[in-house]
């Protein structure tokens, strides 16, 4: 238990907080959205990596600069990729990677229907063919 206390006293470093309150809050607030590299499963809130030290500084110097959060994330978007946010922007790729499971599985539902709905249904045998059944069944020692 008293380590977890460290690493939580160790994520909120007085030392690292900036001085003025609002500043801190936008901050923290865009640390939330802010992914680990390293942990890849955490913000960097929570992270006790080195590298998420290092962003959370890179954030609040960015905040202190005056830099809105829009431009914060693209800075760290064209440093890291996408990735690195918590909730990646819309865009057609993201489209894509969301939306491409569920047509594929809307589109074999269809495919599925539809060559259920052409399937020959019973066919009449014409008197020939029936004929034809008859001495065969007829003729056959079985």
């Amino acid at each position: 238990m008293f380590a977890g206390v460290l690493c939580i006293a160790a994520a909120a470093d007085p030392a690292d907080r900036l001085a003025d309150p609002a500043q801190e809050a936008r901050a923290r607030a865009i640390f939330a959205d802010v992914r680990c590299l390293v942990c890849q499963n955490e913000s960097i809130d929570d992270s006790e990596a080195e590298l998420a030290g290092d962003l959370r500084k890179v954030v609040r110097e960015q905040v202190k600069a005056g830099r809105s959060d829009a431009e914060i994330k693209r800075f760290l978007t064209d440093r890291y990729g996408e990735f690195v946010l918590m909730t990646p922007a819309f865009s057609l790729g993201n489209l894509a990677l969301w939306g491409g499971p569920f047509l594929v599985v809307v589109l074999g539902a269809g495919l599925l229907l539809g060559r259920l709905r052409n399937r020959p249904g019973e066919v009449e045998l014409s008197a020939e063919d029936t004929e034809r059944v008859k001495r065969l069944s007829e003729s056959d020692p079985a």
